[in-house]
């Protein structure tokens, strides 16, 4: 029994990484300023998606249901939309800001250059605030997100449950599992990705908007591989 708890677990953690999770979760945390702010991000992506999993799977699986392969392949599908919307965001984002670029030279013979953007304020650069704090409203994003890759996740992990369970408990408990392992692995992923974001947002302008760029074209494409993949399925 130890075995399986354990399994469930560490597979739950494997999932979290797959390239679809992290491509979202990229493309939300990107821009992000500060390690607990994408911490918290990757961390409620792994729970919607684990309370999605729990409840909508542990259902299926608990009651014998069926799920339907255009179903599944439909809830793929709008993971793939999603993750197209998301992308896209990100980079529209990132063309309204206006970004262009600054050599500048100091009495001391000091050059630096770095990207500048003035997002709407373009009539005087000295009128545009370079410091300033942005409300967080995207906590909610990230949690459904998540519980939306929870609902296209459940197909496999019901089949996954469903042919190794040795009792209807023990199948029940894998889920909870590897749903608390997705969010392991997620916190797991954000902690990582949130060095280089962080160091990036705080100095290297360039740095950073090339990052957030990369995100929402991965995210873009691996969304549309998804739509094209799950369509010849659902619309045969």
């Amino acid at each position: 029994m130890l075995t399986w708890i354990v399994f469930g677990f560490l597979l739950g953690l494997q999932h979290a990484l797959e390239a679809d999770h992290i491509a979202a979760v990229a493309s939300i945390a990107a821009g992000k300023k500060g390690f607990r702010p994408i911490l918290r991000h990757g961390t409620l992506w792994g729970l919607g998606h684990a309370v999605t999993l729990g409840a909508f799977g542990g259902a299926v699986y608990a009651l014998k249901l069926e799920l339907d392969e255009r179903l599944a392949a439909g809830l793929e599908f709008a993971v793939g939309v999603m993750l197209v919307l998301l992308g896209a965001r990100l980079l529209y984002t990132l063309l309204k800001a206006r970004i262009h670029f600054h050599v500048h030279r100091h009495g001391t013979g000091e050059v630096h250059f770095h990207a500048h953007s003035h997002a709407g304020d373009v009539r005087n650069h000295a009128l545009s605030a370079h410091a300033h704090a942005h409300p967080e409203t995207s906590w909610g994003r990230s949690l459904a997100v998540g519980m939306i890759h929870g609902l296209a996740g459940s197909a496999a992990l019901v089949a996954l449950a469903a042919s190794s369970a040795p009792s209807l408990p023990l199948g029940l408990a894998f889920m909870l599992l590897f749903g608390l392992g997705s969010i392991a692995g997620m916190a797991l992923f954000s902690a990582v990705i949130a060095v280089p974001l962080s160091f990036t947002a705080r100095g290297l302008t360039w740095a950073s908007r090339a990052l957030q760029a990369l995100a929402g074209t991965i995210a873009v494409g691996i969304g549309l591989h998804l739509m094209v993949e799950t369509g010849a399925v659902l619309f045969s």
